[in-house]
C-alpha cells in the first residue's frame, strides 16, 4: 500500500527524527482554539497551535513564533502545563503544553512556512467547546483532549504523558 502525497510530504519534513515541538493552550469563553491538520487524504487531526523548536530559540519565543505562523495571533506565554510524547513511525516527538493568553489579533489560519502552499497540512481553524471537541472522535483529536471533563482541566494536567499511543489504531 503506498504512502499518499500527504503522508509522504509529512515524512520528508518531520519524519525518522526526533522533534521538540510547543503547543500553546488559548481558552476563551469556555472555548479552546484549535487547528486542523491533513495527516492523510483520509485523516484529519485537531491540535492546539504549535510547532517545532528552532536551535537557539527560547520555548517561549518559539511559541509564540509558531502560534502566529498558524493563528495570526500575538500571544504571551504563561505556565508550562506539561509533556506528552507523540511516537508513531515516522514521527516522534517530545510536546511541551504552555497556557497562553492572547495580547491581539484575530484568528486566521494561517500556514506552515516549511512547506509549499499546495502542500500545507493546516486546514482549518475553530474555536471548539468540549462538547465540540468530543464529538468528533478519538482519532481525529490530540490525546491530551481524552477522557477530560471540563477544558480547565488541561491546565491541571501535570507530568509526563504518552497515552500509548492507543488513539492511532
Amino acid at each position: 500500500m503506498s504512502k499518499d502525497k500527504i503522508s509522504k510530504e509529512i515524512e520528508s519534513k518531520f519524519g525518522n527524527r526526533l522533534r521538540i515541538r510547543v503547543n500553546g493552550i488559548l481558552i476563551e469563553e469556555n472555548k479552546i482554539l484549535l487547528v486542523k491538520h491533513r495527516m492523510s487524504s483520509e485523516r484529519d487531526f485537531w491540535s492546539t497551535p504549535g510547532g517545532g523548536m528552532e536551535f537557539g530559540s527560547t520555548a517561549q519565543k518559539n511559541l509564540a513564533r509558531e502560534f502566529y505562523e498558524e493563528t495570526e495571533l500575538t500571544i504571551a506565554v504563561g505556565n508550562f502545563i506539561c509533556l506528552n510524547e507523540y511516537l508513531a513511525p515516522p514521527l516522534h516527538a517530545l510536546e511541551c503544553f504552555f497556557e497562553v493568553k492572547r495580547i491581539s489579533g484575530d484568528p486566521s489560519l494561517g500556514s506552515d512556512p516549511e512547506l509549499t502552499p499546495e502542500n500545507q497540512l493546516l486546514s482549518e481553524i475553530k474555536w471548539m467547546s468540549l462538547e465540540e471537541l468530543h464529538s468528533i472522535g478519538h482519532q481525529h483529536i490530540h490525546p491530551i483532549f481524552i477522557g477530560i471533563k471540563s477544558l480547565n482541566e488541561l491546565v491541571l494536567c501535570k507530568g509526563y504523558f504518552n497515552f500509548e499511543n492507543k488513539y492511532l489504531k
